[in-house]
């Protein structure tokens, strides 16, 4: 399911290729950091939502949740099981101790009706350069 996800989402595919730091997630998961949360539709995976979680160095007594990777395969998106991982995921780090959950989307790929209709709020905007090739 990951190809399928960097193949619809991934920006600068012909430079960038899918190469997953495996011992990276496994030493954040060795950590607590790591929370990977799953949807899925008759017992078959349709998507996934895994959250990095720190301290926040702005505010010391707060844990935030930061999204790496959000995906909901297009079998699945009609229905609730998009917002369905979301809310999990929410009470879950919620209980976690987490203060503020963040999730990115692509400008080309937005679902920001979603976000809205649980209760998220537009915070911030990111731009990306590719600085590559030189």
């Amino acid at each position: 399911m990951i190809q399928q996800h960097w193949q619809e989402i991934a920006m600068h595919k012909s430079k960038i290729k899918l190469n997953p730091n495996w011992e990276a997630y496994e030493a954040l998961e060795a950590s607590g950091q790591l929370s990977i949360f799953t949807a899925r539709l008759k017992g078959e995976l349709v998507g996934y939502f895994v959250t990095v979680s720190t301290p926040n160095p702005h505010y010391m007594d707060h844990v935030f949740a930061a999204n790496d990777v959000l995906y909901l395969s297009p079998i699945a998106r009609r229905g609730w099981a998009g917002l369905g991982l979301i809310k999990f995921a929410e009470r879950c780090l919620r209980d976690d101790g987490v203060s503020v959950m963040s999730i990115n989307t692509k400008v080309h790929r937005p679902f920001d009706a979603v976000l809205k209709r649980l209760g998220f709020e537009q915070a911030e905007r990111v731009y990306t350069k590719f600085l590559g090739d030189n």
